[in-house]
């Protein structure tokens, strides 16, 4: 059994080398076996694997373009941060937008909610005021994103919240 496992472990590593020379003939070989012994001037080339970047799954890409989503959010404590880990491990691509920093973000908030209390999420045209985790995942899950990040990708973790300070 574990014959089989080294096999197929190093499979990849043998496609990953790649033989050239002239045969007695004078024809060109390439091979991804060494040449034969006699063969002088044999050049040995290493490639990659051909691997295709993706920045986003097709549903999130068709998902963001029909419904953005952007976030209204500050250093609110828990509920901020709890809402930007939720996006964040659905791996939804969102705007982020600090009322506290910024007076634009402030003046559509307020025209938006007609309060200046976070975290709001946008999603589409629909919006939700205050977090509850099963609110927010009915409102991506209608709009069509993802349950989850794609394989193989580590979402970015959400900011810790702040330290309470010492007491003294």
């Amino acid at each position: 059994m574990m014959a089989v496992w080294v096999a197929v472990a190093s499979a990849p590593l043998a496609a990953a080398q790649l033989y050239q020379w002239k045969d007695a003939q004078g024809r060109t070989v390439y091979s991804d076996q060494p040449p034969p012994p006699s063969i002088k001037n044999a050049q040995q080339k290493s490639f990659k694997g051909s691997v295709i970047e993706v920045g986003e799954s097709y549903a999130t890409k068709t998902a963001r373009e029909k419904n953005p989503v952007t976030l209204y959010a500050s250093a609110c404590g828990a509920p901020c941060d709890q809402a930007r880990q939720l996006l964040t491990e659905r791996g939804v691509p969102f705007s982020n937008k600090d009322p506290q920093a910024s007076p634009e973000s402030q003046a559509e908030l307020q025209k938006l909610t007609g309060r200046l209390s976070v975290p709001v999420l946008v999603v589409g045209s629909d919006k939700i005021d205050g977090f509850e985790t099963g609110q927010w995942q009915a409102m991506l899950d209608r709009a069509g994103y993802p349950k989850s990040a794609p394989p193989g990708r580590k979402p970015v973790p959400a900011a810790a919240p702040a330290p309470a300070p010492a007491p003294q």
